[in-house]
């Protein structure tokens, strides 16, 4: 599942990857919240989208941007504030989450790090054989993250069987657990 994170409008995308560089689009969307609502009814519209979608398809993985500054402090808040709403959908459910920066995603896709929007789109057009460009641009760069995801998911499969370590979910879990048994949480 690719999740292009905001609190305005966040793309939801899923995607099947194949062997080698093969990715099968499944389903696009975004989800939108009214910026009139108090921020809580924002976020629990936002989280409740995310569920659906999860509950719906059932994804195996989480991939989504990386919050990052972008100059306008105030968006990256309510951007985060989303990521985090996501985040918790996504654990509730037992699901891995890897995020990425616009940077590694525009580098996977174009061989640019550097890509415009209009890159990007036709990018994912033409990986994913579309007949026309996905729009909004929150729902391209959601299958963008999906489509990053398929293409580096072996990779860090690899990298996690050879340092043999644990999974970061497992040891979300694992730490989870240990404050609720602090706490006596339910």
């Amino acid at each position: 599942m690719g999740v292009d994170p905001g609190l305005t409008r966040c793309g939801f995308s899923i995607a099947d990857g194949g062997s080698g560089r093969k990715v099968t689009p499944i389903a696009v969307g975004v989800a939108r919240t009214p910026s009139d609502l108090p921020l809580e009814e924002r976020l629990l519209r936002l989280s409740n989208a995310a569920e659906e979608w999860m509950d719906r398809y059932d994804p195996d993985v989480v991939a989504m941007e990386r919050v990052f500054e972008r100059g306008n402090v105030s968006t990256v808040i309510h951007t985060a504030h989303g990521v985090g709403a996501i985040m918790v959908a996504a654990a509730r459910r037992g699901l891995a989450i890897h995020e990425y920066t616009p940077s590694e995603v525009k580098k996977a896709l174009t061989g640019n790090g550097r890509a415009d929007k209009a890159q990007m789109t036709t990018m994912v057009t033409r990986i994913l054989g579309l007949s026309e460009p996905p729009k909004p641009a929150d729902a391209a760069d959601a299958l963008a993250l999906a489509i990053c995801h398929c293409w580096r998911a072996p990779h860090l499969a690899r990298q996690r069987a050879a340092t043999g370590g644990r999974n970061r979910l497992e040891e979300l879990h694992r730490k989870a657990n240990s404050v609720s048994r602090e706490r006596n949480l339910p």
